[in-house]
């Protein structure tokens, strides 16, 4: 790989807003990580933020991101006493109409992008072989270990 022959600035990474996107976003980012490093230290790495849900309320619409997200568009918009909520998850990227697609995720002047970057070498490469190596029985206490820390899973 040769970073000086890089033609686009940014690889963007877009998967579902929901476990199973997260899981692909973790496969590509370590062998991003692996094999093309230097493509997260210049900064070219970023993770699209498509929305989990849309809500209606009236003829306004908010989208948002996560279930805290969702919550707080919610609380924020009860006490004006409007319609009441209408809300849609996305299964996936491929339940949003072309148009959605675009003004959530992929138009540059309103999608949500977020930088990849290494903050602590050593603890990036010891999670990603804990999560993504060959032994089982690190994965397994990785997990175990933070099983707790988890609030709820998407399955």
């Amino acid at each position: 790989f040769d970073l000086s022959r890089l033609r686009y600035g940014k690889v963007i990474i877009l998967a579902d807003a929901d476990s199973d996107g997260n899981h692909i976003a973790t496969l590509l980012l370590t062998f991003l990580y692996r094999h093309m490093p230097q493509l997260i230290v210049r900064g070219h790495v970023f993770l699209a933020q498509p929305p989990l849900y849309r809500i209606d309320i009236g003829k306004e619409t908010f989208w948002a991101f996560d279930d805290a997200h969702r919550d707080r568009v919610l609380k924020q918009q009860k006490p004006a006493g409007r319609a009441t909520p209408e809300i849609t998850r996305f299964k996936g990227l491929g339940e949003m109409m072309p148009k959605v697609l675009w003004e959530t995720t992929l138009n540059p002047k309103t999608r949500r992008l977020l930088r990849v970057e290494i903050a602590d070498q050593i603890v990036t490469d010891r999670v990603i072989n804990e999560l993504m190596g060959r032994d089982a029985s690190a994965r397994f206490r990785f997990i175990m270990e933070r099983a707790e820390e988890a609030e709820e899973l998407d399955v």
